[in-house]
This record gives C-alpha cells, structure tokens and sequence, in this order.
C-alpha cells in the first residue's frame, strides 16, 4: 500500500499501484469542513509521467460541492500533465456533483488591485504632459507646412486659390455681421449703463464716455469678435474638414495630387487673417453706437456731445491696440479649425470631438493672448 492522509471516519486519500495503473482511493467524508487538510494531501501526490490513474471512489462516505471540486480539480490537473484519468465507483449522486463541478469551471474575473491615489495622479499628469508634448510637436509641424504653401506662393502664385478665399470672405466676414454687431450692441449699452451707475455715485457721469470708449475700443470690440468666430467660423471649419475627413475625400484629393493645404487650409487661413481686422473695427463702432445711445437716454448726453467726448478720449493707440489683435487672433483662429479638422480619425463621434475641441481651444488662447496683450501694451505704455 501507498501513503494514506488519514484512517477511520476522517477524509482520506491514498495512493497505490496495480497492473500497471497507478490507483487513487479516497474514503471519508469530503465535505467542506474537511477541506483544509484533503487540499494539502492532494498537494503531495506525485506519479511515474504519461502512467494512467484510476481515481477509486468507492470508500467516500460523503460529498458535497466542496469535495467534488477538489476530486474534479485534481483530475483535471492530472489530465493537463498527460496522464489518462477515470474514476472508479461512486454512486449516481457523486457522479452528479463531480459532472456539476466540471460544468461550472470557468475563469472568474478578478478586478485589479486598485492603485495608490498619489501613483495614479502621477501617471495621469504624466499622460497628460506626454500628450501635450506630442500634440504642440504636430501642431508646430501644421505651422511650418501653413509657411511652406504660403512662401511657395511667391514662386508659383497661381496656385493661390482666389474665387476659394474671397468665398471665405464671405462666409467669414459678411455673414457674421450681423451676430458681430448684434453682440456688441448690447454689449456696448452694458458697459454704459453699468459705468453710469457706479460713476454717478461720485458724480462722474460723465467720465462714462471714456469707459465705454476704452473698454470697447482696446477690449471688448476684437475679444467678443474673436470670440463669435471662434464658436461660429472655427467650428465649421473643423466641422467641414472632418466631415471631408470622414467621408475619405482628402484621401481622393491626395491620390489626385491636389493639396489639402492650398484648397482648404491656405483659402480659410488667409480669409481670416483679412476679415478679422475689419470686423472687429465694424464691432467697434457698433459697440460706441451702443454705448451713445444709453448715455443719450440714460445720462441725456446728447449724441453730438458723444461723439466730441469720444474724439478728445481717443488717443492714438486705442483703435490701433484692437486692430493689431485681430489679425494674430485670426490666424489663431484658422490654424485651430483646420488643424482639429485634418486631425479627426474618420467618424462622425471624432468630428464632434475635434469641433468640441477646436472652439474651447479657440477661446482658450484668446483669452491668453489677451491677457498677455493687455499687460504687454500697458507696460510699454501704449
């Protein structure tokens, strides 16, 4: 005789060799509670290699779902190391347990450990500093290809796309007007009426043509029309480029050797720069027209009045701060757009992400770009 784990009522197993076989008995009681110690015997078997097993049940007095999967494992495992394994004996009912044990193996999925919240912080700025690295690296790579196709021109100018930019002219500057002047209207007429409130405290009223002056000619006149075009332009810039994206027609246009540069980008890019200049002037005189107005029916300044105070505030740089803004927001702008535009991967989820993007990303550097004017021009004095 073999090893044997335990005698009496107790679970056991024991190991034998006849006719060539190895022999597996077991007897007992295996059930839950006597699981511990029937899983370190089962440990310490070991067989001659490829030699076949009988698995002799005849001698258990019990079983239950515990005990048939530790039958059902060992059986398994001796059958994955090459071995021919049958069982022997045993009534229907533990038959039926150990077919129920091979019917339920099934990988269960275990959920990660989850990690520290300090290591995770530190891989997602890591992830985020990785990816900002590699989207400045292909953005600066767009803006050295945008002055590639522009410096080409000089060279070849009638690859220039002229009825494609006045086009976007159109689309750009005229078609925004009205939502440009709309805005600055009103916003116009919120600077007076806010600054005539506070200034009459002090008996000011007066000094509220210089704050609507300043305020709409150095500010609120190119911010709010970078703004407006940003969401209104630069959206459908993306938009237009990812839907063409998509539907693989700048893949045709590379395969016809037609540039996506010189007949998307360079029209919209150009376009822009021009208009951006001319609406924010146009947003100017709306907001001033705005701010007369409540100053006319507010502060019963009359619109002459208006006009003499606004020429003697005016000095020589408050138009030309605004002016000077416009055409870097416009290309600001431009490059965005077409930018998240080529970048979309190809579905319509990717075009209303990259146009999502493209607008806060927009605005973002506006606001950046003009806080850092801002301090720019007053530190020089301008």
């Amino acid at each position: 005789m073999g090893r044997s784990a335990a005698i009496g009522n107790q679970p056991w197993i024991s190991q034998d060799r006849t006719d060539g076989a190895a022999m597996l008995q077991a007897g007992g009681a295996w059930i839950v509670t006597n699981s511990p110690p029937l899983f370190e015997s089962l440990k310490t078997l070991s067989f001659r290699k490829d030699e076949p097993i009988v698995v002799d049940l005849n001698r258990i007095d019990r079983l239950d779902t515990a005990g048939a999967w530790l039958l059902y494992r060992t059986v398994r495992d001796l059958r994955a190391a090459g071995h021919d394994v049958e069982y022997k004996g045993g009534t229907d009912e533990q038959m039926s347990l150990i077919e129920q044990a091979t019917a339920h193996d099934a990988l269960c999925l275990i959920e990660p450990p989850e990690p520290n919240v300090f290591i995770r912080m530190l891989e997602d700025i890591g992830a985020s500093v990785m990816h900002v690295g590699a989207q400045a690296t292909a953005s600066l790579a767009f803006v050295g290809l945008l002055m590639e196709t522009l410096w080409r021109y000089t060279k070849y100018p009638r690859r220039f796309r002229l009825t494609a930019t006045v086009k976007q002219m159109e689309l750009i500057g005229l078609n925004a007007m009205p939502i440009v002047g709309l805005i600055s209207f009103l916003i116009g007429i919120v600077i007076a009426h806010q600054g005539a409130y506070q200034l009459r405290l002090f008996g000011a009223e007066i000094f509220t043509v210089n704050l609507v002056v300043t305020a709409v000619l150095r500010e609120f006149g190119i911010l709010l029309s970078a703004i407006i075009i940003a969401g209104r332009s630069g959206s459908a810039f993306t938009a237009e480029i990812g839907s063409m994206k998509m539907n693989e027609e700048i893949d045709a246009m590379d395969t016809l050797a037609i540039s996506p540069m010189d007949t998307l980008v360079v029209p919209r890019f150009i376009a822009l720069v021009i208009m951006m200049p001319l609406l924010t002037f146009y947003a100017d005189i709306v907001g001033l027209l705005g701010g007369g107005l409540i100053s006319w029916l507010s502060l019963g300044i009359e619109p002459m009045q208006f006009l003499e105070r606004t020429h003697d505030v005016i000095l020589g740089w408050d138009l030309g701060v605004g002016l000077i803004k416009a055409p870097i927001f416009g290309a600001l702008i431009a490059l965005i757009g077409c930018y998240e535009g080529l970048a979309t991967k190809g579905s319509a989820e990717s075009v209303g992400h990259h146009t999502t993007k493209s607008v806060v990303e927009s605005i973002f550097m506006i606001i950046v770009l003009d806080a850092f004017f801002s301090i720019f021009f007053t530190t020089i004095g301008v």
